[in-house]
């Protein structure tokens, strides 16, 4: 049997290490000719592929894929494009289909969260329904950390590092100016259901009166009296209040702190941030001086600061999608399974994904303490292997290295427009 072609896409939200899972696709494809003859990969994403605008990553030179390593962003575009059902839009899936027939696509990599976990599912099942089955493969990818059955998600280990870091070096920023300045700091944090993100701040505070001092998460309830209540008694106990905020804080009745009223591609309510919330809060209340930060893009993106063990992970995925594909394996993912926490030791397997589409994964109670600001010793078993070793890009003039690719693109075949 000749050998097919493959098309792999970036999808949502990137991470600093979703390059690197690329990375791990293209080179382990190449080391197989014979079954795959060349990557493909959608110009923002599965976007790319309904509009039959693709990049051939053949162009692409060993050294320049083998950069991809470093480089932070998503080399080849992504977008938050959500398929609809397949009864909602039946004409979406049979024009994936006509775009990978065409181009004699036999495999598809979708690197992203749960949403495009419940893609990859789907089109493995269509492909079948139009007598084109294709090998598809889910990859996962997401800051939010909150896919199931996998132990943790390539690119938390990075971001979780970074609130782990600043998260420490703000809070002694503040301690130094506390007497005469300010006395309340606020860290905004990613994490719009799970507080994975939020608890890995936790991390800085190693001894009684570290920051952070409290913790909010979008699985307890925001109680604003008692929130204001230990706010006051940091402050007095320790002169200062350093805060770490997941943006999906919410209510009791479910409402968010920073419910903007408007809602993104996905159908998520907007988010019109959370910290400036807290600071007007603690300043009408309280009358404590304040500064905020919202972390946002910054999290995602620090390629510089990325934790090697995520980068470790991120590149063992990516190779695992193309070795089950090979296997004949479709409609999975593959996993982290953790071994041990302390020496800390994992292997990938790999999962139906109808076991994880469309499911999240909440931080456990267990992990939380119990009056709601702080994380356990359980929470912190699970999230210090995660941060640990360093894996630094290389430097030039100051600044880290990051490769351009040529993102050549592929002969159109059909032609068409498709509008999105």
């Amino acid at each position: 049997m000749p050998a097919m072609n493959a098309f792999y896409a970036q999808s949502g939200g990137v991470t600093a290490v979703i390059n690197v899972t690329a990375c791990g696709v293209i080179e382990t494809a190449r080391k197989h000719p014979g079954k795959i003859a060349n990557v493909y990969a959608g110009r923002n994403g599965i976007i790319g592929a309904l509009t039959e605008d693709m990049i051939d990553t053949s162009k692409e030179s060993a050294a320049t894929i083998a950069a991809l390593m470093h480089t932070p962003g998503g080399a080849f575009g992504s977008a938050r494009y959500k398929l609809r059902s397949i009864a909602e839009n039946r004409a979406e899936y049979e024009r994936l289909i006509e775009i990978f027939r065409a181009h004699n696509i036999g495999y598809f990599f979708y690197n992203g969260g749960n949403d495009s976990m419940d893609t990859v599912l789907k089109v493995s099942q269509f492909s079948k329904q139009m007598g084109y089955p294709v090998t598809c493969l889910g990859i996962p990818k997401t800051v939010d950390n909150d896919l199931p059955v996998t132990d943790n998600c390539p690119g938390f280990g990075s971001v979780a590092k970074y609130i782990a870091v600043s998260t420490q070096e703000a809070g002694l920023d503040v301690l130094s100016m506390a007497k005469t300045s300010t006395k309340v700091f606020i860290l905004e944090v990613m994490g719009r259901h799970a507080g994975w993100i939020a608890a890995a701040g936790g991390l800085a505070g190693k001894n009684l009166g570290d920051a952070p001092h409290i913790i909010l998460f979008p699985e307890i309830p925001f109680r604003k009296r008692a929130f204001l209540k230990r706010v006051r008694e940091c402050v007095t106990q320790y002169d200062f209040c350093v805060i770490v905020v997941s943006e999906g804080a919410r209510f009791a009745n479910g409402r968010f702190l920073a419910e903007a009223g408007t809602r993104d591609a996905f159908g998520h309510s907007q988010l019109g941030g959370v910290a400036p919330v807290l600071a007007n809060m603690v300043r009408e209340s309280l009358g404590y001086k304040f500064h905020f930060a919202i972390a946002d893009y910054l999290q995602r993106s620090a390629r510089h600061i990325a934790s090697d063990v995520d980068v470790k992970q991120a590149y063992a995925v990516g190779k695992a999608a193309v070795q089950y594909a090979l296997q004949g394996k479709t409609a999975v993912m593959p996993i982290i399974k953790r071994l041990s926490d302390k020496p800390y030791r994992w292997k990938i397997e790999c999962a139906a994904l109808e076991r994880i589409a469309n499911k999240e994964k909440m931080l456990p109670r267990r992990f939380i303490t119990q009056d709601g600001f702080g994380i356990t010793q359980a929470a912190r078993r699970y999230l210090q292997p995660l941060i640990m070793g360093e894996n630094y890009p290389p430097y030039i003039n100051g600044l880290p290295k990051i490769v351009a690719l040529k993102n050549k693109p592929v002969k159109q075949r059909i032609g068409s427009k498709f509008v999105i």
